[in-house]
Parts: structure tokens; sequence; C-alpha cells
């Protein structure tokens, strides 16, 4: 179980650390900020998050993306917190290669990179010179067929693709060969079909259900459906009634061969997850 620690004004799910009032003032300060995100994180490990996953971008639907120098001081002061308060493994959530170097030289141990290095492919080299895993994420995200609704959130509607599960995987075995030409062994790489990420409400159903075609690709699979808006859109809920609908998604997507869930809920996920180990992973 992977628990999601964004460091942000403005995630989608509105539990971004800086979207909290932490703060008197007008301003949040470096030790308010490390603060709440330690704080976050210490209930995460104590329901039992195997990682956690520090992120300093939004990816939602219509945000706007920031510069290195930003995201490395909202993720920095947090990651070297973490190292020194948790025994757990340290994700950086980015895919600019100046940001995952100076992570990792902070003691984060892994990579999570939403768009599997095709956004900057020097961030293969340095994942390889580290000696850390990769996630490698499937993403067509696109403005031109992003929706926003004031309730519900952003959406992404005519996605174009020839075959969904076809062409997912073909586009994920071209991360995988950016990442084998940079270095990185394949033993390091973890495959994410992108739930939520440039597919439709129905695209991103079909896909969880189709999980063990993307399995068939012989990698470690991660999947993050937490609060996404496929599940909004089916019930009708905004993200912060989407835990029932959430623990549905990551259950079936266990059945269905995910080895890693990325969540905002522990607390309630950790149960979900364990009992879904227990029906299908009984060895």
């Amino acid at each position: 179980m992977m628990g999601i620690l964004n460091i942000t004004p403005d995630s989608f799910s509105g539990d971004g650390v800086l979207s909290s009032p932490i703060s008197s003032g007008p301003t949040v300060s470096e030790a308010e900020m490390v603060d709440a995100a330690v704080e976050l994180a210490g209930r995460f490990v104590e329901a039992g998050a195997d990682i956690l996953d520090v992120g300093g971008e939004s990816t939602r639907p219509g945000s706007s993306p920031v510069e290195a120098e930003l995201e490395l001081s909202r993720v920095l002061p947090v990651i070297r917190a973490l190292v020194r308060e948790f025994d757990v493994l340290i994700s950086i959530d980015t895919y600019k290669y100046e940001v995952a170097e100076a992570a990792l030289e902070a003691g984060a141990h892994m990579v999570n990179d939403v768009w599997g290095l095709k956004a900057d492919p020097e961030l293969g080299r340095v994942v390889a010179k580290h000696g850390a895993p990769v996630v490698l994420m499937h993403n067509r995200s696109s403005w031109v067929h992003a929706e926003i609704r004031e309730r519900l959130g952003g959406r992404y509607v005519d996605i174009p693709y020839d075959d969904l599960i076809e062409d997912i995987k073909r586009e994920l075995l071209e991360s995988v060969s950016m990442a084998e030409a940079a270095g990185i062994s394949r033993e390091r790489i973890i495959l994410d079909p992108g739930i939520g990420f440039g597919k439709t409400v129905e695209q991103n159903l079909e896909l969880i259900d189709r999980l063990p075609e993307i399995r068939s690709l012989g990698f470690p699979l991660l999947i993050g459906p937490s609060r996404k808006s496929f599940i909004g859109y089916t019930l009708d809920l905004p993200p912060d009634q989407r835990l029932e609908g959430t623990a549905a998604a990551v259950a079936v997507g266990i059945v269905r061969g995910a080895d890693i869930v990325r969540v905002h809920d522990c607390e309630f996920m950790s149960r979900v997850v364990r009992m879904t180990d227990a029906i299908v992973r009984r060895s």
C-alpha cells in the first residue's frame, strides 16, 4: 500500500498539505508544512502503508505545472523529515530529472513518473545512476480532452484509442525500452496503467476489469484509483465522498493482479487491502 502525500495547494481531492489550515498566518512556513506532512505520514505508517509517495505538483486535469525550484522547495524538507522519522520506502512523485536527483540524494528510495520517462528522458539516467526502482505510468492526458465540472471535478472525454488495452500495453513497453536504454534493469521497473490519466470514465472501468492483460507484460503492477473522477462520475459524488467507490476499485484491482495500490485513505484502505489479500493471496 502506497500512501499519497500531496505537498500541494491544489490537489484534486482537497487533501494537499498546503491546502490544509495549518498556519495561523497568511502563508505556510516550512516547519508547518513539514510537521503537517509528518503527522499525516505517521497515520499512514501506523495503518500499514509500505510506501510514502511525496509529490509537489498536482496532476489533476486543468492543473498548472510548477517550476522545478518550487517543487523542490516543497518536497525536499518533507523527504528529509520522513527519512528520519519512518522506516518505510519513500517515493518521489515527479517527472523532472532535477527533482528526482535531489530527492534520491535526500534519501528517497524510488521514483514515480506519471509520464513514463516521456516528459523528461533525462530522468531515466538519474534513476539508473542511483539504482532506484521506477514506476512507469501510461498517460495520454491532454488539455484538448479535459472537461471540468464544478461539483465532480475534471475528467477526460473523447480520448482516441484504436484498441484500449493493446495501445496501453504498447505505450508502456515504449517506456520500458526507454528505461532499459538508460540503464535501468527490468527488475527495478514497475508499471502503472494510468487509471484516470487520459482515459474516459468508461475506459477507466474497462481498464480495471482487464488488468490481467497489463499484468501479462511481466512486471509488477501499481494502480492509483483513489478518489478519481471515474468513481465520482459513476456514482455522482464529489471527491470527498468516494471512499466506498475507491474501496471497490482497490479490491477489484487486487483481484485482477495489482501488486501496489496508491491511496489517500490509508486507515480505511488497509482493511480493504488486507481482506482482499487474505482471499486471493492465501499462499
